[in-house]
């Protein structure tokens, strides 16, 4: 295992745990005691985690993470959720991605099809984001046209934030927007973690004509601190086999399209 890939489980497995002992992660890391100490130093020095006499624990930011150290969970139906959206993209419109580990792997399957669908031969399709990772990705595809809204890099998830974007973002029409979310909150509406990202975010769904959340099925049971915009705005679900199938039928009757990927 890469040291980075380690590092990412690391956190992952002190978030789950609220804490971890160097032998705890001698054993499930199977590395030696110099080096689990080395890493939680590491991460410490990030405040990701904050060292304690033996191990290190959970701090305040721990539910922020730079993307970098995220693992990405459920690879495999993040990459169906991904399939699924491209079949969402009509060949020649605007499309829209904001940031996160779903919206990144669905922006690559986009990606991926412009270059071999037959589907997007002979027209270009504009991607609007304010994901500079997503922009990166995708720039090297030669039937997409990428637009980078303004605004302030986060390092946590690369996503531009801030005034800036509010000056751009009324100058353009999206056609469709595909959201990612840190929370899907059936009562209160969608979440993330930051509040200027639940703001661009917002500003995106406002201007798009439709808007498809990309959700995985631990969103649904998830939390998160700044909402973004209520069900009603958005006009429908992608999310995989693992969404609780009661969940779906309640979307389903307040008007939303679910696909399931």
């Amino acid at each position: 295992m890469e040291r980075e890939e380690r590092l990412s489980r690391l956190v992952d497995y002190i978030v789950a745990n609220g804490s971890a002992h160097v032998e705890q992660i001698v054993e499930t890391f199977e590395v030696s005691p110099a080096t689990a100490r080395r890493d939680l130093d590491a991460l410490a020095d990030q405040q990701l985690v904050t060292r304690t006499r033996g191990g290190a624990m959970v701090n305040s930011i721990s539910g922020d993470l730079p993307m970098r150290y995220r693992t990405v969970r459920q690879p495999g139906e993040k990459s169906a959720i991904g399939a699924k959206a491209v079949s969402l993209v009509t060949p020649g419109e605007v499309i829209a991605f904001n940031g996160g580990t779903t919206t990144t792997v669905a922006a690559y399957e986009v990606g991926v099809a412009t270059a071999g669908d037959e589907r997007f031969a002979g027209s270009v399709t504009t991607v609007v984001t304010n994901a500079v990772n997503i922009a990166n990705d995708l720039i090297v595809r030669q039937n997409l046209r990428i637009v980078v809204t303004g605004g302030v890099a986060r390092s946590q998830s690369y996503e531009l934030v801030g005034p800036l974007a509010s000056l751009m973002l009324p100058e353009i029409n999206i056609d469709t927007l595909f959201l990612g979310v840190s929370a899907f909150d059936l009562e209160h509406g969608l979440f993330t973690h930051h509040e200027g990202e639940a703001a661009v975010n917002a500003a995106l769904v406002a201007l798009a004509r439709r808007t498809f959340v990309l959700a995985d099925s631990d969103k649904f049971s998830a939390t998160a601190f700044a909402r973004i915009c209520a069900i009603e705005d958005v006009e429908g679900v992608v999310t995989d086999s693992g969404a609780d199938p009661a969940v779906l039928d309640e979307l389903r009757s307040r008007g939303l399209e679910v696909h399931v990927g």
